[in-house]
């Protein structure tokens, strides 16, 4: 357990930032990548502001971003979370007057008034059909994704991985969208492919991407925002 720190003298805060700071340095034992990882956490404005809100992970605030851009999420509404853990993009849907989330991912998400979530795997079989029983036959105004897969390091192989989950949200939302409703996706290395590009732009009346200022820099994460969807084409 971290031992308590009295920040009530200045000196003492100093000295322990700095002692901070070296140890995260100067490790032993830690990868690189995860020294990284530690120091831009404990520089990250977003991560302070999440803890200062009670938001759960600086994510929250990318959603956020996208809802004050594009005015989203609408009162009394339902919106489909895919990817939602911890629940940070759930939580911002709720506090902005959504009735009802139904979410799902990988890992267990903390209960919220309005939320209902599920622990499994979308690419599963029965993963549609769970989410579907979930909304007792209301379409929502909202999908969004934000599903990604471990990277393994090999780009093409990274992104075919990314890509295929980005598609099955996609025609996930095509079928259970109301009409006018919108599709949020997290893709990578400049974005959707031209095929689900030429299709969303059929089917929505606006298709952009759009990179979150809470978005880290050195990220090659953007978003696709498909909004006033008009219904399948085929």
């Amino acid at each position: 357990m971290a031992k308590k720190t009295d920040f009530s003298n200045k000196t003492n805060k100093k000295r322990t930032t700095r002692n901070a700071a070296e140890h995260v340095k100067s490790s032993k034992g830690r990868k690189s990548s995860s020294t990284r990882w530690l120091k831009r956490q404990l520089n990250d404005k977003y991560v302070h502001e999440a803890q200062r809100l009670g938001y759960r992970g600086r994510a929250a605030f990318k959603i956020k971003d996208i809802d004050e851009r594009f005015k989203i999420f609408k009162k009394d509404s339902t919106v489909v979370d895919l990817g939602a853990a911890p629940g940070g993009w759930c939580q911002i849907a709720l506090q902005s007057g959504v009735k009802k989330v139904v979410a799902l991912d990988l890992l267990p998400v903390e209960s919220l008034s309005g939320l209902v979530s599920f622990e499994m795997d979308f690419m599963e079989d029965d993963a549609p059909d769970a989410l579907l029983d979930a909304l007792d036959g209301v379409r929502p105004d909202v999908v969004m994704s934000d599903m990604a897969h471990n990277t393994v390091g090999h780009k093409s192989t990274d992104h075919l991985r990314i890509m295929a989950l980005v598609e099955a949200a996609y025609y996930f939302a095509r079928d259970i969208l109301d009409d006018k409703g919108t599709f949020i996706a997290k893709v990578f290395q400049g974005g959707a492919e031209s095929d689900l590009l030429a299709l969303a732009k059929r089917e929505f009346k606006t298709v952009r991407h759009f990179k979150p200022p809470s978005s880290r820099k050195e990220s090659s994460e953007t978003y696709l925002i498909c909004t006033g969807f008009r219904g399948k084409s085929d």
